[in-house]
C-alpha cells in the first residue's frame, strides 16, 4: 500500500560507543555520584571514538545554570537490575541550562544529572533503539521531548545493542525485546522518585526499525516467527532484513532477520495496555499478522524512508499501513534508513551502511526538526481527547 509522501528523511544498527552509565536503582537520586560516573564513562568513551578533549570541558557543560524561561532537558542513568540488566538514559525537564555534551559521537543539548523541574510531567515516553544500536541513538527526540515536559526512558536493549547482538539468534528475540521495555515500565512505576509524578493514562512508546517492531508489538500487533523465513525465501529485494537468514556467520546489518525457532503458526503476544499511543519510524514488520495489525485500538504515528536499503518500505511500514487504517501514516521523501537518528559527529560504519550518511540532498538534521514536532504534537493530541 502506497503512503503519502510528506516532510523530508531512519538507523537502525550502528556500532556506537555506549552513553554514560551508572549503576544505580530505579529510584536513586544521588546527582553528585551520577554525574561524576557519567562525566568518566563519557571521556573513556570519548578517547576512543573521537578527539580528545578536557574533563574541565564536560564539567563546564554539566555546571551550567541559571534562571531560564523555559525547560530544558535534565540526563540520567539508571539500571535495572535483573538476570538480564537494563541500561536506561533518563531524559527530564529541568529549569538548569543545557548545553552540548559530547558523548562519543553523539552531542545531546542537556544538562547532566540537573535537578528535575517542580512542573507536573506531561507523560512518560519509553524509546526504543534499532538492531545493534542504544540509548544514546535518539536523543535529539528524547531531548525535545524533555523540554517539552515529559520523562523519557531510552532504552539499551540487553543483548541487541552495540556490543552484544547474542539476543538475534536465540529464538526468543520477537517477546523479549518488548518485554526488556515492559521491565522499565514496571521500575519506572514502582520508583519513589517518579511514580508519583508520571500521570496515569499518558505512557507512550517510540521505537525505530527493530524498535519499530517492539512498539508496535507492545501496541498489541503479533508476530508470528515463521513469517520471516517464508518472507525471505519467496523475495529478493528485502537483503537488508534476510541477510541473517543465511546462517550466523552472515552478514548482520541492521535490520537483519533474527532467528525464529518457534513453529509455524505460533504468535508472539507481548501486548502491554499500559502503553497507549506509539511512534513507529521504519518498523521491521513483515513478521507481524494483518490480523493483529488490524486489531491495535492505539494510536499510531507512522513513517516509513523513501529510500531505506535496510528495510523495504513495501514489505515493513507499508505492511502496517496496509493493515492499520487509523495509523497516521507517511512517507519521508528522501530519507534513508538511518534518517531517523539523531545526526552523529563521526562516520559510524556498520553492515549496513555508514549511520551517519544521509542520501543526496537529504538533510538529517533540517529533517529532525519537523519530525520532533510531529511527535511531540502526536502525544499531544492523545493526553487531550
Amino acid at each position: 500500500m502506497p503512503l503519502p509522501v510528506r516532510a523530508r528523511g531512519a538507523y537502525s544498527a550502528a556500532k556506537t560507543p555506549p552513553p554514560p552509565r551508572t549503576v544505580a536503582a530505579p529510584g536513586t537520586t544521588d546527582e553528585r555520584r551520577t554525574v561524576t560516573h557519567i562525566l568518566l564513562l563519557a571521556l573513556r568513551s570519548a578517547a576512543r571514538h573521537i578527539r580528545p578533549f578536557t574533563a574541565a570541558a564536560f564539567v563546564a557543560l554539566a555546571a551550567l545554570s541559571g534562571a531560564a524561561s523555559a525547560q530544558h532537558a535534565g540526563l540520567r542513568t539508571l539500571v535495572v537490575p535483573g538476570d538480564e540488566p537494563v541500561n536506561v538514559a533518563l531524559f527530564y525537564p529541568t529549569a538548569r541550562s543545557a548545553g552540548v555534551v559530547q558523548l562519543g559521537p553523539w552531542r545531546p543539548v542537556v544538562s547532566l544529572g540537573a535537578p528535575v523541574s517542580a512542573e507536573p510531567l506531561k507523560g512518560l515516553i519509553l524509546v526504543s533503539h534499532g538492531t545493534g544500536g542504544n540509548e544514546l541513538a535518539h536523543h535529539n527526540l528524547a531531548t525535545r521531548l524533555a523540554a517539552e515536559g515529559y520523562l523519557v526512558a531510552a532504552v539499551r536493549h540487553p543483548g541487541d545493542n552495540w556490543q552484544d547482538r547474542s539476543m538475534i539468534t536465540s529464538g526468543r528475540y520477537f517477546g523479549e525485546r518488548p518485554r526488556q521495555i515492559s521491565r522499565v515500565l514496571d521500575a519506572l512505576l514502582a520508583s519513589p522518585e517518579w511514580s508519583a509524578r508520571i500521570p496515569a493514562g499518558r505512557i507512550g512508546a517510540l521505537g525505530h526499525s527493530a524498535g519499530g517492531y517492539t512498539v508496535l508489538a507492545l501496541a498489541g500487533a503479533q508476530a508470528e516467527p515463521a513469517r520471516a523465513a517464508q518472507h525471505c525465501r519467496g523475495v529478493q529485494d528485502d537483503p537488508g532484513f534476510c541477510a541473517l537468514a543465511k546462517g550466523p556467520k552472515a552478514p548482520q546489518p541492521a535490520a537483519a532477520a533474527p532467528a525464529a525457532t518457534a513453529p509455524d503458526g505460533t504468535l508472539v503476544s507481548v501486548a502491554d495496555a499500559r502503553i497507549r499511543a506509539v511512534v513507529a519510524l521504519a518498523p521491521m514488520a513483515v513478521v507481524f499478522t494483518p490480523d493483529s495489525l488490524k486489531a491495535v485500538s492505539v494510536p499510531v504515528l507512522l513513517r516509513v524512508a523513501e529510500q531505506d536499503a535496510v528495510l523495504t518500505g513495501r514489505y515493513h511500514g507499508g505492511h502496517v499501513a496496509a493493515h492499520l487504517a487509523t495509523a497516521q501514516a507517511a512517507t519521508v521523501p528522501g530519507a534513508g534508513h538511518f534518517a531517523f537518528m539523531a545526526q552523529p559527529s563521526q562516520a559510524l560504519p556498520s553492515d549496513a551502511g555508514d549511520a551517519a550518511a544521509n542520501p543526496a540532498g537529504f538533510d538529517r538534521v533540517a529533517y529532525h526538526a519537523e519530525l520532533e514536532s510531529q511527535v511531540v504534537q502526536f502525544f499531544g493530541q492523545q493526553w487531550t481527547r
